[in-house]
């Protein structure tokens, strides 16, 4: 498959369907993946994430549209002659091979054949890339997962890709563990430029590791980012309740004006926002959702602490709290608000002892910290 010009993206879906007789997997995608970039498929099951990894590796072809590698269209491409390497949830390795076979077994398939010089160079600079130098005649029962996961990664690589398709890799490894692969993954895919496109349902994950996040629902793209940008600017409910922690109350904005809306919820409440840090303006008389992230809440003992700058105080009982070590979480209950969540980080707990169950506390947020969602999305 030939080079293209490197402005071209590396892949690109083009109006791209998928059906599995009356199940609609994707729905008219359209998304484009830049060269060097880490991209990521976030959602939940069943969402479509997968069904657009294997179109691109080859493993399924659309229905409808077009997906294109380097430029070029590759409908009916079969996947052994794409340049995408994949690494799967289990890492289907081979258990009667040691590591540097395991490795090597891509490249010893290479039509025309390679020398065994030139199969061992790369496997030594594969295992040396993912920290396993030294490990060439270990067997896979012999390593740890995250051992595993890196021979995985070393056999993907060894090929040099074009993209390399990561499908949900770290799945099978324990939180902390989790969390050091994906530092090694970000820092992996820097050092090598390929371009890494990952499935996961795992929010963290995909926002700790990505350039980009495409936001997946029920097959359809929902919105495609970066995490800052999905975080602090989602679309709508959905992809606010799906990209970190979120309270939503419902309610209609009654006007707007001098930079703020004026906003009447449900529950009877009336704020202000701040449309210039919202990004948003809606129309009068339109139903939203708004959106406050738990640690935009501040809270206090005496209403005298709380910022001058607040939307709106309200006094609330503290039903239940956890400890989570650099914060703790405070499930708090107000009668028109009912249940929701704030975090308070353990500096500011530092100058108030922290709440304890039952204590009646006062609770505000910033009219910046509001984000009004379109319900009608």
């Amino acid at each position: 498959m030939g080079s293209s010009d490197p402005l071209q993206p590396v892949v690109s879906f083009n109006g791209v369907s998928k059906f599995f007789g009356d199940i609609v997997a994707a729905k008219d995608l359209n998304l484009e993946v830049q060269s060097g970039e880490f991209l990521s498929f976030l959602g939940p099951s069943g969402c479509g994430k997968t069904t657009m990894l294997r179109m691109i590796a080859g493993f399924e072809q659309p229905t409808e549209g077009d997906v294109y590698l380097q430029g070029n269209r590759v409908n009916g491409v079969p996947a052994y002659k794409r340049p995408v390497n994949m690494v799967f949830q289990h890492y289907a390795l081979f258990p009667h091979l040691d590591i540097e076979r395991n490795v090597a077994y891509g490249l010893k398939q290479a039509s025309p054949r390679l020398s065994q010089t030139l199969i061992k160079e790369r496997v030594d600079d594969a295992l040396n890339l993912v920290q396993l130098d030294g490990y060439h005649r270990r067997r896979i029962w012999e390593l740890s997962g995250g051992q595993q996961q890196r021979v995985a990664l070393a056999r993907a690589l060894v090929n040099k890709p074009q993209v390399l398709l990561l499908d949900e890799p770290l799945a099978a490894l324990d939180r902390k563990l989790r969390r050091e692969m994906q530092i090694e993954l970000q820092n992996l895919q820097r050092n090598v430029g390929i371009t890494f496109v990952l499935v996961t349902h795992d929010q963290e994950e995909a926002l700790s590791m990505s350039d980009r996040v495409c936001i997946m629902r029920e097959g359809e793209i929902v919105q495609v980012g970066s995490p800052r940008e999905l975080y602090d600017k989602p679309l709508n409910r959905y992809v606010a309740d799906f990209v970190g922690k979120s309270n939503f109350f419902d309610g209609i904005v009654e006007s707007s004006g001098d930079g703020r809306q004026a906003v009447k919820l449900d529950n009877g409440h009336s704020l202000d926002v701040d449309v210039h840090a919202n990004g948003k303006l809606m129309a009068s008389s339109q139903r939203i959702t708004l959106s406050i992230r738990p640690e935009q809440i501040v809270l206090a003992r005496d209403a005298a602490r709380l910022p001058e700058d607040a939307a709106i105080v309200i006094e609330a009982e503290v039903r239940n709290r956890i400890f989570l070590g650099e914060h703790t979480e405070y499930l708090l209950h107000e009668g028109a608000f009912g249940e929701f969540l704030a975090l308070a980080p353990r500096q500011v707990e530092a100058n108030e002892s922290p709440f304890e169950v039952n204590e009646k506390i006062y609770v505000c947020w910033s009219r910046a910290a509001a984000l009004l969602l379109d319900n009608r999305m």
